[in-house]
C-alpha cells in the first residue's frame, strides 16, 4: 500500500435521531428572557416535500455581536445565552429556536446565524446562513443576486423570523463550503 486513502462517505442519517437531541437544545435563551426572538422554518427536499427527520443546528453571536467563548453550550441553565442550538424537525419538517437576534460581528456586516442541516440522504451536513430581512442586505447576499434571497429570514410576526431550507430544486437554499481542502 502506497499511502492512506479516504474511505467513502455514508449518508448522514437517520441514525442521528437517537443520539443528538438533548433537553433545551432549541432554546439558546429561555423564552421569557428579554429580547428573545423565534427563528423557525421548514426543511424541504428537492421535490418540495417536507423532510420529517432532519436536524438543524445554529451557531451565532449574541445581541452585541460577541461570540460566546465559554464551554458548555450543551448546558442550559435557564438564563445564560449559549450561542449554540440544535433542534429536530417535527413530522411536518418544522424547526424552531428561541434565541436572540445577533449583532453584527464586524463593522459593515449584517447580523446572521450560521445554520447546519443534517438529513437522510445527505453524504455530508450542509452549511448556510440566515440573515434577517429587516436589516440592510449583507455583501454576501448582494453578490448572490436573486439566489441571495434564500439566505434571508423574513419577519413573520412580532419577534419572529421564518427561514425555510430547500435542499435541492427550485429555490434551493445557498449552501457554503467551509474549510474543505480540495487537494486532500
Amino acid at each position: 500500500m502506497t499511502g492512506l486513502h479516504q474511505t467513502p462517505s455514508q449518508t448522514v442519517g437517520p441514525f442521528f435521531g437517537y443520539a443528538l437531541p438533548y433537553d433545551g437544545g432549541d432554546r439558546l435563551l429561555p423564552p421569557h428572557a428579554p429580547g428573545t426572538i423565534r427563528l423557525h422554518g421548514t426543511v424541504f427536499d428537492g421535490a418540495g416535500e417536507v423532510v420529517p427527520d432532519a436536524f438543524v443546528e445554529i451557531w451565532q453571536a449574541d445581541a452585541t455581536g460577541s461570540v460566546v467563548s465559554e464551554r458548555g453550550s450543551l448546558h442550559r441553565d435557564g438564563y445564560t445565552f449559549t450561542g449554540f442550538g440544535r433542534a429536530a424537525v417535527d413530522g411536518w419538517g418544522h424547526f424552531s429556536f428561541t434565541t436572540v437576534k445577533p449583532g453584527p460581528m464586524r463593522a459593515g456586516s449584517s447580523p446572521y446565524v450560521m445554520v447546519t442541516i443534517f438529513a437522510r440522504g445527505l453524504l455530508q451536513h450542509l452549511f448556510t446562513r440566515a440573515y434577517f430581512g429587516d436589516d440592510a442586505p449583507d455583501l454576501v447576499v448582494q453578490e448572490l443576486g436573486e439566489r441571495g434571497a434564500t439566505l434571508v429570514a423574513q419577519p413573520d410576526g412580532e419577534a419572529s423570523y421564518r427561514f425555510d431550507i430547500r435542499l435541492q430544486g427550485a429555490g434551493e437554499t445557498v449552501f457554503f463550503d467551509y474549510g474543505v481542502d480540495a487537494g486532500a
